[in-house]
């Protein structure tokens, strides 16, 4: 279907889907672009766009993903485009005998990325600040590390993208609470509010991240957008260690799914773990199964930030293992990040299959931030059919799910037990 370009395009949620859709739909000449949020506050307090920061790397084993990545690194850089969010640290990957980081080693190679090998302690130690201890991991797996990468202070990014849409013409309106799709013989007309009102719209395109399947359960998404939570926990820096470890690049291991950052401006050091993560099932009268919804600081205030005692007990684990040091301080803060996990970690970007009025654009299945300034091209693609037919099939709703992700082979999803979350004890050393 051809769109014409002073259609009403509504997109729902401000996230990192949303908000580059809309730049994009607005440079390619759509004059007539509004995203809505649920939050008050924008960028969403509790969205996982909306972290203090997020890896940018193009350490994939699937080549699209890493060339994609390469594209998006180069446009981070250009600050008269994408502000100062981006901070090219530099990344360590560990765990480079495993499948998945055996093959993104060569695509990077091949890709043309500053990338070398580790091959001894010595070598590791040149990749860090002389006087930061690393810990006895990096004796025992190999590691490479690729110059062109690093981090992005994330609200800062979607910050400034919001700004690009508003200074192009975009409207973007928080505080609106969508209850569902409104519909003419099958076909998406807009969206009915909680307050009883209604937006109409001649496309709208959801990209609601981790409350999607909660949000549309008519959609029936609940498996192909699964909301699954991850632990995140911080520690605060005084001053004079975080100049120690500033110039730090991020770590990422594959083998444990661990990652952290260099300090922030604000000296706080971030870390998590790529892995299965947790499901909320919340049962919706609507569906027909028990649907995983974000259990979060705006839901659940407080108590919405808690992570499981076990995963903190695991991280300052993991965290001995890269900076010994750090391993004896308290945790600062944690907090649940909420992604939307496909089964195969491919995104979801597509026409509905029934609906031409109806775009789907989400499933970041974690690893989709790094992407802001490219991601809204292809979702634009997909509306002005313009997408390859491969990548139609990558990203279709309804495609067969075959393949696993590698990144987090057998690391399982589990229920969130909220009588295991963690206390003001449990973040001691």
């Amino acid at each position: 279907m051809t769109r014409k370009k002073e259609e009403k395009i509504l997109i729902v949620g401000a996230g990192c889907f949303g908000i580059s859709t809309a730049y994009h739909l607005l440079t390619r000449g759509f004059s007539d672009v509004t995203v809505l949020d649920r939050s008050n506050v924008l960028p969403a307090p509790d969205a996982a766009s909306c972290d203090i920061n997020k890896i940018v790397r193009s350490a994939y084993h699937d080549v699209f993903y890493a060339r994609l990545a390469r594209d998006a690194i180069s446009l981070w850089k250009n600050n008269s485009e994408w502000g100062n969010a981006y901070h090219e640290s530099g990344v360590v990957v560990l765990g480079a005998d495993t499948v998945y980081a055996k093959t993104a080693l060569l695509n990077e190679i091949n890709l043309g990325a500053r990338v070398k090998t580790l091959d001894d302690i010595d070598m590791v130690k040149d990749a860090f600040p002389s006087g930061v201890h690393i810990g006895h991991i990096f004796d025992q797996e190999r590691c490479y590390f690729n110059k062109d990468g690093g981090w992005a202070a994330a609200s800062e990014g979607i910050a400034y993208a919001m700004s690009k849409v508003k200074d192009l013409g975009g409207k973007v309106i928080p505080g609106i609470q969508i209850k569902g799709l409104t519909k003419v013989d099958g076909v998406t007309t807009g969206v009915h509010c909680e307050d009883g009102k209604t937006i109409a719209a001649d496309l709208v395109i959801i990209a609601t991240g981790a409350w999607t399947a909660s949000t549309f359960p008519e959609l029936s998404l609940g498996r192909r957008c699964l909301a699954a939570g991850q632990s995140v926990v911080t520690i605060q820096l005084d001053e004079d260690e975080a100049e120690r470890y500033r110039a730090c690049p991020v770590v990422l291991d594959f083998t444990t799914g661990f990652y952290i950052f260099p300090p922030t401006r604000e000296s706080v050091v971030k870390m998590a773990r790529h892995i299965g993560g947790y499901v909320n099932l919340i049962h919706n009268e609507d569906a027909k199964e028990a649907i995983s919804t974000p259990r979060t600081v705006h839901s659940h205030g407080a108590g919405g930030l808690l992570v499981p005692k076990a995963d903190v007990k695991v991280l300052r684990e993991c965290l001995q293992n890269i900076y010994p040091a750090l391993a004896k301080k308290p945790f600062s803060s944690t907090r649940m990040c909420w992604y939307t996990d496909s089964p195969d970690s491919d995104w979801i970007i597509d026409v509905h299959p029934t609906d031409p009025s109806l775009v789907i654009a989400t499933s970041g299945s974690g690893h989709g931030y790094k992407f802001l300034p490219v991601l809204g091209k292809l979702v634009v693609d997909r509306i002005e059919n313009t997408m390859e037919l491969e990548l139609q099939k990558k990203f279709a709703i309804n495609r067969p799910l075959g393949h696993i992700d590698l990144s987090r082979e057998g690391r399982q999803v589990q229920t969130l037990n909220v009588d295991g979350l963690c206390t003001a004890e449990d973040l001691l050393p």
